[in-house]
């Protein structure tokens, strides 16, 4: 390198917003830019091709650079000779694992530092979050830089920003090297790959009808333009000379368009400009909690074995329904940041970079459908949902002849038993006198194992029977307090079903329990969006009415 040029890096420089900070700088011509990041090469999307990012690389203005921020050699070649260091590296933040986060934004992190050292660079600008502030229990109004550390973070990725975050302002002095964090409050525009993009995926399989907690929850988004025109502004800051850089030098600002918002106001905006149906039906947190807790759980199951990251998990519920908005100021008075584009021209340009996304251009669905998903997606699947006549006849013919031989015979529970028993008497009779093979075909023999339990299944079984026993004591115990109306409502409504599905024969039974099987299934698979949002409707609704009432039988016994 020649020594009139000045370098600056770009850590994770392939990823969203820096990309924005990465084309940026180019265009100021200021610096040339090496772009770091985890990919063995650059793989430019058709839009970079013919742009100016290709141009930076084939005139030398730019460089690329292969680097893992846990390999300190390999950081410290990417700072050899840079004067500004953007470390903007992260993984995914959607994943709850810590050993990974913790590698990247704590041990990559000191690397970046001690290769800052090493090599002599002058300013180092680390990308943090505003997550580093927040517990996921506490809503944020109006936070600013004052706010401390929360002694638990919503997640592992926050945890660890916070801690990457704490080594860069204490890293900042240290021989001559000058630090400060931006704060960037959730980030949107063209070239995300996380929120517009799951926004569309949930519409398009009917789920963004729902709003998560109340839906007046307020936000900070910030376009990612002025997120890239943030750390330039922190980066001519500290290059200032005297009380400048020293105001502006081992501090944390917080990054927004300076223009809240309702969450869910947002996000419809987005879905309205793409074509899609904004979000009406509320769900309390409360109840969507449980259910983020066992898809998490089931991920981390399965995970190992390429179960995809879930977007429903507990830190997420708690971001979709908590407030969070910051203040800019301090961002304002000490690195000079304003915003240079408006949250309506930044949500008009993200919308318009998405045209494959609109809801014209919606594919016919692939793989699956939800019912047959429930059912197990085989043999049981293809014959109730029609798809296989042959197993679809077959089971009716099955039912027919379990009803015309044991229902509409109106035989008793010990003729029932003893038939059960002597037809399968005979079928393991004659399946074992069968030979091996008849006319080539190999036949498999019932063995003795398949009616075996394990330990293990005998356990589980008896676990369950254990806490069935153990949750209708806690309810009889809760009953005999007299304090809980809304168990004992539930108690007695439960009952009245059973007592109502009680009455009815057998044979009623038998008849609409089957026909309303190889209907309900059939009707769902062909009506599954409008059925799962009349669903959820009468359920938020039902939340609603249970907390009205909750409410009231409160207040009654405040008064009393």
């Amino acid at each position: 390198m020649a020594g009139d040029e000045r370098w600056c890096v770009v850590t994770g420089g392939r990823g969203f917003a820096a990309r924005h900070l990465v084309l940026m700088l180019i265009r100021q011509n200021v610096f040339r830019v090496r772009i770091a990041d985890l990919g063995p090469t650059v793989d430019l999307e058709p839009s970079e091709s013919n742009g100016v990012l290709a141009d930076a690389l084939n005139s030398g203005r730019a460089q690329y650079i292969s680097i893992d921020l846990r390999r300190k050699d390999q950081v410290l070649q990417a700072c050899q000779g840079a004067e500004v260091v953007f470390h903007m590296a992260a993984p995914n933040s959607s994943i709850n694992n810590y050993q990974l986060h913790h590698s990247v934004n704590v041990e990559g992190t000191k690397n970046v530092i001690d290769a800052c050292v090493e090599q002599k660079v002058k300013r180092l600008i680390y990308t943090s979050s505003p997550s580093v502030v927040f517990d996921g229990v506490h809503g944020i109004i109006d936070g600013d830089e004052s706010l401390p550390y929360p002694p638990k973070h919503n997640d592992t990725y926050s945890a660890t920003k916070a801690q990457g975050e704490e080594l860069v302002i204490k890293a900042n002095g240290v021989k001559g090297l000058l630090t400060c964090c931006i704060r960037p409050s959730s980030i949107f525009g063209p070239g995300d790959r996380l929120l517009v993009p799951s926004l569309i995926v949930a519409a398009r399989a009917g789920k963004s009808k729902f709003i998560i907690g109340d839906g007046n929850n307020i936000y900070d988004f910030t376009y990612v333009e002025n997120v890239a025109h943030a750390h330039i502004c922190a980066e001519r800051a500290l290059a200032s000379e005297g009380t400048v850089a020293e105001k502006a030098a081992g501090q944390a600002y917080f990054i927004t368009n300076m223009e809240p918002i309702k969450f869910w106001e947002f996000m419809s905006l987005i879905l309205e400009g793409l074509g899609y149906e904004r979000p009406r039906i509320k769900i309390p947190a409360a109840v969507m909690m449980p259910i983020a807790h066992v898809v998490e759980w089931t991920f981390k199951l399965f995970g190992p074995y390429g179960m995809k990251v879930p977007q429903l998990t507990p830190s997420r519920i708690r971001l979709l329904s908590c407030t969070r908005s910051f203040k800019s100021s301090k961002a304002q008075d000490r690195i000079g940041y304003t915003p240079i584009i408006s949250l309506q021209e930044g949500l008009k340009r993200t919308i318009e970079s998405y045209p494959h996304l609109r809801a014209e251009h919606r594919p016919k669905r692939e793989g699956p459908s939800k019912a047959s998903m429930y059912l197990g997606s085989g043999r049981v699947a293809d014959a109730l949902l029609w798809k296989d006549k042959k197993q679809t006849f077959k089971a009716l013919l099955f039912f027919i002849a379990i009803y015309y031989n044991f229902i509409a015979s109106q035989a008793t529970v010990i003729t029932v038993i003893s038939k059960s028993l002597m037809f399968a008497s005979i079928f393991v009779f004659i399946s074992g006198n069968l030979p091996e093979k008849i006319l080539g075909y190999k036949l498999e023999k019932l063995q003795s194992s398949h009616f075996n339990l394990s330990e293990e299944m005998s356990q589980q079984i008896a676990g369950s029977v254990a806490s069935s026993w153990n949750i209708s004591v806690k309810t009889l115990k809760s009953l005999g307090k007299g304090n809980d109306w809304i168990l004992f409502l539930k108690v007695v409504l439960s009952l009245l079903v059973l007592s109502f599905l009680g009455a009815i024969s057998l044979q009623h039974s038998f008849i609409i329990g089957v026909s309303t099987t190889f209907l309900a299934f059939y009707v769902y698979e062909k009506q599954e969006e409008k059925i799962d949002a009349m669903v959820l409707e009468a359920f938020s609704r039902g939340c609603k009415l249970k907390s009205n009432m909750l409410r009231k039988f409160s207040t009654s016994k405040k008064i009393e």
